[in-house]
Formats: structure tokens, sequence, C-alpha cells
């Protein structure tokens, strides 16, 4: 199982980016996918998850109303569009997968089976 992320890069304040998080090995719609992040010298924070029912979806309340997590399972691949971006937004990205995520621990990384490597994202002021 492998999850790809992608589309980090450098964007001036107020400016957007998608990240895309693409599954090979495993079918994505069948689990609860979520976004991390971490900042230079900080622990990894949860973004934003889909639950694998697909009805439900979870923000930090630091990106309610400029990030959205979406899902295209015909591509196999989730997708984080994050508008309004402020420099404390810059980080390592990283997509998670897994099965077993119950709506009480969406937002803990232990939740999670499967991880991808992390795209940068960094926002200048």
């Amino acid at each position: 199982v492998q999850l790809q992320a992608s589309g980090g890069g450098l964007v001036q304040t107020g400016g957007f980016l998608r990240l895309s998080c693409a599954a090979s090995g495993r079918t994505v719609s069948r689990d609860s996918v979520s976004w991390f992040r971490q900042a230079p010298g900080k622990e990894r924070m949860f973004v934003a998850a889909i639950h694998r029912s697909g009805s439900n979806k979870y923000y930090a309340d630091s990106v309610k109303g400029r990030f959205t997590m979406s899902r295209d399972n015909a591509k196999n691949t989730v997708y984080l569009q994050m508008n309004s971006l402020r420099p404390e937004d810059t980080a390592v990205y990283y997509c998670a997968a897994g099965p077993s995520v119950i709506l009480s621990n969406i937002g803990s990384q232990t939740a999670y089976t499967y991880w991808g490597q992390g795209t940068l994202v960094t926002v200048s002021s």
C-alpha cells in the first residue's frame, strides 16, 4: 500500500494550493483518510479528515472555512484544497488512511495505518 502526497510548494500569503494523495494497492474509499501537518520544530497535528462513510468531514479549528477536503473514488485520490493561506500554514503535510478509524479518534495519528511521505507547503509573508 502506498500513499503518494503531492501538490506542495511555495505560495504567498492569501494564495492557494491543492494537495493530492493518490493511493495504490488499496481502495481508499474503504478507509477514513486524513491530512496532518508538521511545522518546523513542532509536533505533527491533525488538519482534516473524511470518514470512510464519506458523509462526514472534520477540520481543525485553525483551517475551518479555508481548507476543504474531498475524495475522488474513481481516481483513488483524496484532495486538500487550501485557500487563504497564512504563514502559519507552513508545514510538511502528510496524508494517512486507515480502515478502522472511528469518529472518536479520527483526529489521532495512532488511528491511521498507512501514511504518505509528506509534501512541503511554504507560505511566505
